[in-house]
């Protein structure tokens, strides 16, 4: 009796150890975010445990049937990072514990003997691999205790391995994508505020908040160059002003100056200027940027640098169009360059609008001044498909116009090309991200009717979602599949694309922002999505040119006939 009640004692500090450990080690995995480091330590743990002279941990890599070695201890014919195609199917990948008696062909695949066991490395949703240990020391079986405890562990290692996988993928790709949307984000409004700006005391001025509280920089300068006189138009923090001469020197230095390079300038040491950015217009040196270091301390990479570098640019330009405001270049020019960026505008727009069999297609664009930045396109591909395509560029005027030249090359040198619309929005952004200034970007949607007129494939690169139309729908449906707007930055990620269903009556539209932006004649509320859907809506029985002078007309009832942007326009009907 009493040897009885010594084992049942046994028993349970055997339990309350294993559940001890199994506690202590679950949180020690699952607080870790190394896949290497809890990989590591689930097979030790469970050698040890188990004290088998044998383990290994494969990682699925891809295919369905395709493994890594990721650990391995004891003699093996296999190595750490070995590639391996194991018999496994479904069947095998339902079960928690397979054993290596039931599967001598998979054991014998890992150089395992038959008393192996193989636990199930997996989450609700995913198969990640297989964690195998061979026999015991003492070539006893697996006691039912000893299978719970390593099953436990698999289960929390599993979990803990997807999230450790998740966070460093995700870490890697926010460090990036965070900075680049926030520098984006804070572009696009900064650039909303300088457009509606027309005196330089106010540009200068909200450059300045930029400066503090979007880059925390207590100490920095803003030079510009004007009829021929430099002077500083914006600083904070300076301890001295710099001379005339120390002026001059500034523009002397490389585009792009890291003040602890030799320079003969002492109002940089002694306002401890740590970078000096140059600001051109034209290819011409008119702006310049001082910067002392931020208040974090952190050292100015490539990523503050561009940033520094669009943000003057952006206050430069605003400078800039104040400058032509109030010096009205000389008219004669102007014509010239207008008739120049009206010829290339008239250009890139079909005409007349293409026919497409089976399809009621009519697209149309109002200008707001003499050239726009909107623009559409239609193209026949090679296989008998059809390609639509709308944009609008930031900006007015011949900047604007050619890079919508630009856009039309790109799109049309790569219709006869077989590729998908995703890898062909990636090579087009970052063409324009690198060949145009960081304050230039377009948003653009571009979409391929399939040669039968049954499928659309489309990619939205941030223009206004297109309304898809359908009989019995209450809501027209948003085709919002993409990424980020041309030329922000290059393509961290594939832009996404999708493909929908065309049915007859269908009736899809696609518009720029100077649609839903019109405002009423006070200035004080816009069109919207809500106007533009009710209208459409109301008059989807008609066709395609019926619909667009309805939404036309209801936009001009909305802003007195006052337009303020480009309305661009493209209403296809599924016959």
């Amino acid at each position: 009796m009493e040897n009885n009640n010594n084992s049942l004692e046994n028993e349970e500090r055997q339990s309350r150890f294993a559940l001890r450990t199994l506690l202590e080690t679950s949180k020690m995995l699952v607080e870790s975010q190394d896949p290497d480091f809890v990989l590591n330590n689930l097979l030790l743990i469970t050698m040890g445990k188990l004290l088998v002279t044998k383990g290994i941990i494969l990682i699925q890599n891809g295919g369905e049937s395709s493994y890594r070695v990721s650990k391995i201890k004891g003699q093996n014919t296999l190595q750490e990072e070995d590639l391996i195609s194991l018999p496994v199917d479904e069947h095998i990948l339902k079960k928690s514990v397979i054993k290596g008696a039931d599967h001598p062909k998979l054991v014998d695949k890992l150089n395992l003997s038959e008393e192996a066991i193989l636990f199930n490395l997996r989450t609700t949703n995913h198969h990640l691999g297989f964690l195998c240990l061979g026999s015991k020391g003492n070539k006893q079986a697996l006691a039912s205790s000893e299978l719970e405890f390593i099953e436990s562990l698999t289960i929390i290692s599993s979990v803990a391995i997807a999230n450790s996988r998740m966070f460093q993928e995700l870490r890697l790709i926010n460090r990036k994508l965070d900075r680049k949307v926030h520098d984006l984000h804070t572009l696009l409004e900064l650039s909303k505020d300088f457009n509606l700006m027309v005196d330089q005391d106010d540009i200068a001025r909200t450059f300045k908040f930029a400066m503090l509280g979007q880059m925390l920089i207590r100490t920095f300068f803003f030079a510009l160059e004007m009829d021929g006189e430099k002077s500083l138009i914006s600083s904070s923090g300076l301890k001295v002003r710099p001379s005339q001469e120390e002026l001059k020197r500034l523009y002397e230095l490389e585009d792009i100056f890291y003040c602890e390079n030799d320079h003969d300038c002492p109002f940089l040491d002694k306002n401890d200027i740590k970078l000096v950015i140059a600001l051109r217009f034209q290819n011409e040196k008119i702006g310049v940027v001082g910067v002392g270091a931020p208040a974090n301390k952190d050292e100015y990479g490539k990523e503050e640098v561009d940033f520094l570098q669009s943000l003057g640019n952006l206050a430069l330009l605003a400078i800039q169009k104040t400058m032509l405001l109030e010096e009205r270049i000389e008219n004669k020019r102007m014509e010239e360059e207008l008739e120049l960026a009206r010829t290339i505008q008239r250009g890139l727009f079909p005409s007349p609008v293409p026919h497409i069999e089976g399809f009621d297609l009519k697209a149309t664009n109002i200008s707001s001044h003499q050239v726009g930045g909107d623009y559409f396109d239609i193209v026949e591909t090679p296989d008998g498909g059809h390609i639509l395509a709308i944009a609008d560029v930031t900006g007015k005027g011949v900047p604007a116009s050619l890079l919508m030249a630009n856009l039309q090359s790109m799109l049309h040198a790569l219709a006869p090309i077989d590729i998908t619309l995703s890898k062909a929005t990636d090579s087009i952004n970052n063409i324009i991200h690198h060949n145009t200034p960081s304050d230039k970007f377009i948003t653009f949607f571009w979409g391929k009717i399939s040669k039968c007129g049954t499928h659309f494939e489309y990619v939205n690169a941030g223009h206004n979602n297109p309304l898809l139309y359908r009989e019995g729908e209450e809501q027209p449906i948003e085709l919002d599949k993409g990424g980020v707007i041309l030329g922000a930055m290059e393509s961290l990620m594939p832009y996404e694309s999708d493909t929908i269903e065309l049915k007859k009556n269908d009736v899809l539209v696609l518009y720029t922002d100077g649609v839903t932006e019109s405002m009423n004649p006070e200035k004080t509320e816009e069109y919207g999505e809500r106007r533009l859907e009710a209208c459409i809506k109301k008059h989807l029985n008609n066709d395609s040119q019926s619909i667009m002078n309805a939404v036309i007309r209801d936009i001009k009832a909305f802003s007195n006939d006052t337009q303020y942007d480009d309305i661009t326009m493209l209403v296809i009907k599924v016959d």
